[in-house]
């Protein structure tokens, strides 16, 4: 152990740090609350702190967050580990181990602590702070350069962008993660950069209000600045501090025009804000040395509180949920391929670019003359209208998510065609269902793939512009990447559900035996339980490397859903895991993904979560699951 330094001590070292021209040293920042209480050496408490610590390296950094309690009262310690959205799982880990140490040594003995960096944020305490989303103790930092200049327009600007990238980070991102870029701010400051994150089990409500509370005390007329907490964090610097393209990019500071682009990993580095004047712990909060004038600052508030006000007015303005006419015809033309371009890009349908086939037409490789690898889908004749497919076409191409095959284009010449993203690992139950394959897919990304569809269905759920129902969601349809991400595809039987409808009716069921519901087999009713059903039933794949059978195929007695049960209620169940993955897998995280999967596959659609529900319960292994009931078809 480390003896522990005061505030006043930290402060000292840290501005001699600033003071040592070295853009190696990495950001630091940390609070340490005395009103906890301490612990001493040798104790339950520290012992149980170890192996908590020593749990949120290990298991946070390759998802990026991560939640533990371990002990009992009066020695329970809870900890809660988040990365930044950009960094990758090298990354996230090396900030992690080092915060680890590094929390020990600058809030030694204490039992509430945090501490943050600029890849991550590792926080303990002997509290119950993992069941509120209390994001207390938070730390607002500033740059030591003042804007001086246009500061009324900087400030409108970069309130805009927050604002835009905060609503991105809480509605339209899994990871409730999103990066923003503000164009033409003034002349001193011409391109201005944001990032809003919360921990992604938080709902997007409470993301949203998060973020709304940590804006108020963000510091504003700086060269940047950021409010941190540990549930959430606003930033925004004056040169590019994130990986990757922005998500969010203000086009016009005047009419607020913002425009989402796609991630590309491009590393980029800038200083870090330095710390404003205030207190590393809550009980020093109170104490705060006036920077400014009491004038300037009330100003600022009264300007903040009207335009915090004129934001709320805006927002309760009623926009249209789908492009216009116009707008959508412009849309379609835009992602509308000629046939002779096709050709050429496959070589003219050859059987050598021939990636696949299944029951909508066949599938081919592709490269464009700006070297850009595609898919081709060649459909069958279908019946469906070419201005319901414009239609269709204009709605599902607003869908943009790392777990959704990215859809290109369309051609509507002699025969319709549909063009994505080429996907260079082919389809999950290539790897899944063969032996020999089946080894490449380890513990670790077969966790990846059921958290990544998980995501993906949760966008299509409940977070993106549109409600759709997959309905044929299976492991076919799950194409891997080069990383092994998955992402989901063919939305040929997707169904558009608009406003506030949960379900709908068919008369013609179409998909795929042993994914499909029961309610949705006897009855055609589907819903997003629907989907959650058929996510249960490649969870067990996934799980086994078995495939599920129905009765439709008299080859095998026992389906995968009952089989898992039997095991399961058995206390057998690991009897149940796919043997290509030896014994490489942690028993307690299988078993729990196994239940998951369970409790996706039952009966009552009710009874089945939703998956905003399974996207916690696979981030927090700290939240208890049900018991699951017997599933449909046993």
């Amino acid at each position: 152990m480390f003896p522990s330094i005061s505030s006043t001590q930290f402060l000292v070292l840290y501005l001699i740090l600033l003071s040592v021209p070295s853009p190696t040293v990495a950001f630091t920042w940390q609070v340490c609350s005395t009103s906890a209480g301490n612990f001493t050496a040798n104790s339950t408490y520290e012992s149980n702190l170890s192996l908590l610590l020593s749990s949120l390296v290990s298991n946070g950094s390759a998802p990026g967050f991560f939640t533990d309690t371990i002990g009992r009262i009066p020695n329970q310690v809870q900890g809660l580990v988040l990365c930044r959205g950009d960094t990758n799982a090298t990354t996230c880990s090396s900030c992690l181990s080092n915060g680890a140490v590094e929390i020990l040594q600058l809030c030694a003995y204490d039992k509430d602590a945090v501490v943050w960096y600029d890849e991550c944020l590792l926080r303990f305490s002997n509290l119950q702070f993992l069941s509120t989303s209390d994001n207390d103790p938070t730390a607002a930092l500033e740059n030591e350069i003042a804007v001086n200049d246009e500061a009324d327009r900087f400030n409108k600007v970069v309130n805009e962008l927050l604002d835009s990238t905060a609503d991105w980070a809480a509605y339209n991102s899994t990871k409730r993660y999103a990066t923003g870029q503000a164009f033409n701010v003034t002349l001193a400051f011409p391109t201005i950069y944001a990032l809003a994150q919360c921990t992604p089990d938080m709902s997007a409500s409470d993301c949203r209000q998060c973020l709304e509370g940590v804006s108020q005390g963000l510091p504003m007329a700086r060269m940047g600045a950021r409010n941190q907490g540990v549930r959430c964090n606003l930033r925004y610097e004056s040169s590019l501090f994130f990986q990757g393209n922005p998500i969010i990019r203000l086009i016009s500071p005047a009419t607020n025009a913002t425009t989402p682009v796609d991630n590309a990993t491009t590393p980029a580095s800038a200083p870090a804000s330095r710390p404003s004047v205030g207190s590393t712990s809550k009980e020093g909060k109170k104490k705060t040395i006036l920077a400014i004038s009491i004038s300037a600052v009330s100003a600022m508030l009264l300007i903040s509180i009207i335009y915090a006000c004129f934001k709320r007015l805006r927002k309760q303005t009623p926009k249209p949920p789908y492009a216009t006419d116009s707008e959508q015809v412009t849309q379609v033309e835009s992602l509308l391929f000629d046939l002779s371009t096709l050709r050429v890009a496959t070589v003219n349908f050859s059987d050598e670019n021939k990636l696949g086939e299944g029951g909508f037409g066949a599938v081919y490789k592709g490269v464009l003359p700006d070297g850009r690898v595609i898919a081709v889908k060649r459909l069958l004749n279908s019946g469906q209208g070419l201005g319901e497919l414009k239609n269709e076409l204009a709605l599902v191409a607003k869908l943009q998510h790392r777990n959704l095959v990215k859809l290109l284009g369309v051609c509507l010449e002699e025969e319709k065609m549909i063009v994505y993203e080429y996907v260079p690992n082919t389809s999950l139950d290539k790897f899944l269902f063969d032996p020999a394959r089946g080894e490449q897919l380890s513990w670790g990304i077969r966790y990846k793939i059921i958290c990544g569809i998980a995501r993906g269905l949760l966008y299509l759920h409940e977070e993106s512009q549109l409600k759709i129902i997959h309905r044929d969601l299976k492991a076919c349809n799950i194409l891997l990447d080069a990383d092994m991400n998955p992402k989901i595809s063919d939305f040929g039987l997707a169904k558009l559900f608009d406003g506030e409808q949960t379900q709908g009716m068919t008369s013609r069921v179409v998909g795929t035996f042993g994914y499909m519901a029961p309610e949705y087999v006897i009855h055609g009713q589907f819903s997003i339980k629907s989907d959650v059903f058929s996510f249960g039933v490649l969870v067990l794949e996934i799980l086994t490397g078995r495939k599920n059978s129905t009765a439709c195929n008299p080859e095998n007695t026992e389906d995968l859903l009952s089989y898992t049960w039997e095991k399961w209620r058995g206390g057998s169940a690991l009897e149940m895991v796919d043997p290509a993955l030896g014994n490489q897998f942690h028993g307690s995280d299988l078993l729990r993904c196994m239940q998951i999967g369970l409790l996706c596959v039952q009966e009552n659609p009710f009874a089945r979560p939703t998956m905003s529900t399974v996207a916690v319960m696979l981030s927090s292994a700290t939240v208890t699951l049900q018991a699951p009931s017997p599933p449909a078809f046993c």
